[in-house]
């Protein structure tokens, strides 16, 4: 089995468009690219009911679509016989866990990934950029502590590129994966594997393969995605995702449905 469980509903323009038909051309690039089920997760931040979940600016003045047009968008492709399921893609926000948990609760959602983009107000892979503001080792420590809170929230079923803190290519020296990992298998939540990372300044894919055999080892789940934002970054470099999920020992891939998981062999 092979599943895209990242990706975000745009047009052709990769402009925002939460209407079913947009979905079709993202099927046929998973076709051709031979994935089996592809899930879309737009950014939370982007809807009004979410609007009060947020500070940060360039997330409070994104709330401006609707939620209930995006579920809609999907079930009416799953109605039309799409292998699509239906994901969020969900900035974890500590101490507005049972806000979040309400907010979404009334939404028949088959997986949420958690994701943290923003720490007190700085941006993990964006300006002002956390790593000037706290050095690289402290932007790190911040980062996975907040991580590891998002996976005790109970809030998400995997947490999507898990070391995005590496983005621009900064790293803390010797770095130990194993609290975050301990963290993520007490919780358990999956961990992405996900291209993106290729296309972005560390070049490499998400996560690192210590994070991930440090996960394996605890029997940490995983999905895979693409965090695709139009139909031809649908199932890219996968290749090169199975490879480092087999190099780690994994074996199998979650596939949900309605929050439930279940392992399926890896394509």
């Amino acid at each position: 089995m092979i599943v895209d469980y990242h990706m975000h509903l745009r047009n052709g323009r990769e402009e925002i468009a939460h209407d079913t038909w947009s979905v079709d051309p993202f099927v046929d690039a998973a076709r051709a690219a031979g994935v089996d089920e592809i899930g879309f997760t737009e950014h939370v931040y982007y809807f009004k009911q979410t609007r009060t979940l947020w500070t940060v600016p360039y997330q409070a003045e994104r709330c401006v679509y609707d939620l209930e047009s995006y579920v809609d968008a999907i079930a009416q492709a799953r109605a039309r016989g799409l292998p699509v399921k239906l994901g969020l893609e969900v900035d974890y926000v500590p101490g507005h866990e049972d806000e979040t948990r309400a907010l979404l609760a009334p939404y028949p959602w088959d997986y949420l990934l958690g994701s943290v983009h923003f720490i007190d107000g700085l941006a993990v892979d964006g300006e002002p950029r956390l790593h000037d503001e706290l050095g690289v080792e402290d932007a790190w420590r911040r980062y996975f502590d907040t991580l590891a809170g998002a996976a005790r929230s109970g809030l998400f079923d995997s947490l999507s590129h898990p070391d995005l803190v590496k983005v621009f290519g900064d790293r803390a020296a010797n770095f130990d994966y194993g609290p975050i990992a301990d963290a993520i298998a007490d919780s358990g939540v999956a961990v992405e594997v996900s291209t993106a990372g290729l296309r972005k300044p560390v070049g490499e894919l998400y996560p690192h393969p210590d994070f991930l055999a440090a996960c394996r080892e605890r029997s940490v789940p995983v999905t895979t995605g693409s965090d695709a934002h139009s139909p031809e970054v649908v199932g890219r470099d996968f290749d090169r995702a199975r490879e480092l999920l087999r190099a780690a020992g994994y074996e199998t891939v979650t596939v949900f449905e309605r929050r439930s998981a279940r392992q399926e062999p890896i394509g």
